[in-house]
């Protein structure tokens, strides 16, 4: 274990990184969504800005932790209001350049279930659609490597901790 890794958090994904001296730090929170369809799980993906399917996540705002960004995007994001917060997942870097600017942006992601099914994309900020997939269909389905593996985290926990029908959350 690293020096900069703690026991009690799971371990970040390190994807390849580029460093600039103008690049610009984003850190956003986002979450893997889990209910049961008729006993199985599946995991809630949205088609994101650039009609690709990925994980709901966004921007924290002033005076938010990641919890309660990540909570209030999935929220905006997918119209689901009744969530549950799980474990914390890890956290994905990634860089790419927007206005002529590097930007390195880190975003956490926590399992998060919901009782509800009915989902409803937030279009005024291009996510134009959401919908519930099997965990085997949403790995294949998810468009971004960095996020894959965070899914793949995330139905490993949930496997380790369903039952009964409801989401348990094992305490770390």
């Amino acid at each position: 274990m690293s020096s900069d890794e703690r026991p009690d958090q799971p371990p970040r994904v390190k994807p390849a990184r580029r460093r600039a001296p103008d690049r610009v730090v984003e850190v956003s929170a986002g979450g893997v969504v889990v209910r049961l369809v008729q006993g199985r799980p599946h995991v809630l993906l949205i088609r994101d800005p650039y009609r690709k399917w990925g994980l709901p996540k966004g921007h924290l705002e002033e005076g938010e932790d990641s919890q309660q960004a990540a909570l209030r995007e999935v929220r905006e994001e997918t119209g689901l209001s009744d969530l549950i917060l799980g474990p914390d997942l890890g956290e994905i870097d990634w860089t790419f350049r927007q206005r002529g600017r590097l930007v390195h942006k880190f975003c956490r992601f926590f399992l998060m279930s919901s009782p509800r099914s009915d989902i409803r994309p937030e279009v005024a900020e291009g996510i134009s659609e959401c919908k519930w997939l099997l965990v085997e269909e949403a790995l294949r389905t998810i468009a971004y490597d960095n996020a894959r593996v965070i899914l793949q985290r995330g139905s490993e926990r949930v496997r380790e901790t369903w039952r009964d029908g409801e989401p348990f959350w094992r305490e770390d």
